[in-house]
């Protein structure tokens, strides 16, 4: 059965992550250095959330991510449009042998 760790044991562990990524050459060190003392597994600090430092607040949560990367997502598709438009042009003109060349 998982451990169960209180918001103030979280938030402590993430912030001793924070202060400690600068010390590692990446993220996993990081954590492993962290989580030995606390006596934790790294694999459940790594997967913890991470919160922001300066007020403690909560990062964006998963829900948000997906919101953006929706939004995002539907905003390239209407950036390409424009740009298939395009390409689909060029090549309907590149195959009119009759043409006169702008040159």
């Amino acid at each position: 059965m998982p451990t169960k760790y209180d918001a103030e044991f979280r938030t402590r562990a993430l912030r001793m992550l924070e202060e400690a990524r600068p010390d590692h050459p990446n993220r996993m060190t990081a954590v492993r250095h962290v989580a030995g003392p606390l006596g934790m597994s790294a694999e459940t600090l790594r997967t913890w959330p991470h919160r922001e430092i300066v007020g403690g607040s909560p990062a964006a949560t998963a829900g948000e991510v997906i919101e953006e990367n929706t939004r995002v997502s539907r905003e390239f598709a209407e950036l390409r449009k424009p740009n298939e438009i395009l390409e689909a042009a060029s090549v309907s003109l590149a195959k009119e042998p009759d043409r006169p060349s702008t040159r």
